[in-house]
């Protein structure tokens, strides 16, 4: 089959021939239909966000494709099937602390690298080898809409955060990060979970004027000032009433004062969802203060992907209508444009647009 390599890091990507995936029990091969390409894929490959991906490797997160071979352990999947290939990709061994590996991109720890070396390669490839459990039936789909299904990869990651808060219908939710890809991901997911409410704060006034545009009088914006006190006030003032939830997914280049002023917005008893990439570049960490979390009964939940079920969800949520996945607009390349893919979705971040190989 044909795939692009990831050689050494801050390197192009190779498109050359490789060895098809041998089928294992308890995995899945799927031929890949459509691949989305992450807006910081041009960071990793270079090697400045330092991810734990050992090359060569075949990058790419996460795909849309249909089922070509099965192990004998698979009762409900068949040959054939329209599937998610969902990247986080779980040990087995250890229920309470599994180690985690994304394939194609990156590894927690020494204990996700060791799994890495068996579900190294990702989705720029025509075929890809993924344990049983991560290929997610997403029904019947035509081709041509693979590409959009893609989607799914953004909007999973804030889904993940707000399950883990167990956010519910009727709450007020602030998304930091708002104006960002998977910020205004999460503003969607939100309001397909039932939030009354969501704030949207941020600097992008085109933006903020655009959430609310697609998604009416729920959302929220606030335009950030850059003063950390009065930016806290002015997101409460926003919304509606007490700010149940606040869900953080800034990306690695924000000072730590504009996540702390959105944390600081939560009423008592609420709850703080961290998802962002603050500090993972260095600098200084998130200070948050010890007494009014504790008398204010804050839960802050550090929050890395979305459980297993959560695609399975998500594919509810999308077939009964409450997301509506026309809103994401993907730009495709062919495998052997791969490194032009890249380039184009560094140049392309702004959300609801996706850069997708179709290999």
């Amino acid at each position: 089959m044909k795939a692009a390599v990831l050689k050494r890091f801050g390197s192009p990507l190779a498109i050359e021939p490789v060895d098809d995936p041998v089928l294992g029990t308890g995995e899945v091969i799927v031929d890949i239909a459509a691949a989305s390409v992450l807006s910081y894929a041009n960071e990793v490959f270079s090697g400045e966000r330092k991810y734990l991906l050992e090359p060569p490797a075949i990058p790419g997160t996460g795909g849309i494709g249909r089922v070509s071979a099965l192990g004998p352990d698979a009762t409900h999947l068949a040959v054939g099937d329209w599937v998610y290939c969902d990247p986080t990709v779980r040990s087995r061994d250890d229920e309470l602390a599994p180690d985690i590996t994304l394939q194609g991109l990156s590894a927690r720890g020494p204990g996700g690298l060791k799994l890495q070396q068996h579900f190294r390669h990702g989705s720029f490839a025509q075929r890809m080898r993924i344990p049983t459990e991560n290929a997610k039936p997403i029904g019947a789909i035509a081709p041509d809409e693979a590409a959009q299904w893609c989607a799914l990869g953004t909007l999973l990651v804030p889904y993940g955060g707000f399950l883990a808060a167990n956010l519910q219908a009727g709450e007020t939710v602030l998304v930091s990060g708002a104006t960002g890809r998977f910020g205004s991901a999460a503003v969607a997911v939100a309001l397909a979970m039932g939030a009354t409410a969501v704030v949207a704060p941020g600097r992008n006034e085109a933006m903020l004027g655009e959430l609310q545009r697609r998604f009416g009088p729920r959302v929220h914006p606030v335009r950030l000032s850059g003063d950390e006190s009065e930016d806290t006030a002015r997101m409460m003032r926003a919304a509606p009433g007490p700010i149940d939830c606040v869900l953080d997914i800034m990306p690695p280049s924000v000072a730590t004062s504009v996540v702390r002023a959105a944390v600081m917005t939560v009423r008592p008893y609420g709850r703080v969802v961290l998802m962002g990439g603050v500090g993972m570049l260095g600098g200084s960490g998130l200070d948050l203060p010890y007494p009014w979390i504790m008398r204010n009964c804050v839960t802050i939940h550090g929050v890395w992907m979305y459980p297993p079920s959560a695609a399975v969800r998500m594919v509810g949520l999308i077939r009964a209508g409450l997301l509506d996945l026309t809103q994401f607009k993907p730009t495709c390349f062919d495998l052997d444009r791969a490194n032009d893919a890249v380039a184009h979705a560094a140049a392309h971040r702004q959300p609801f647009e996706m850069t997708v190989i179709t290999p």
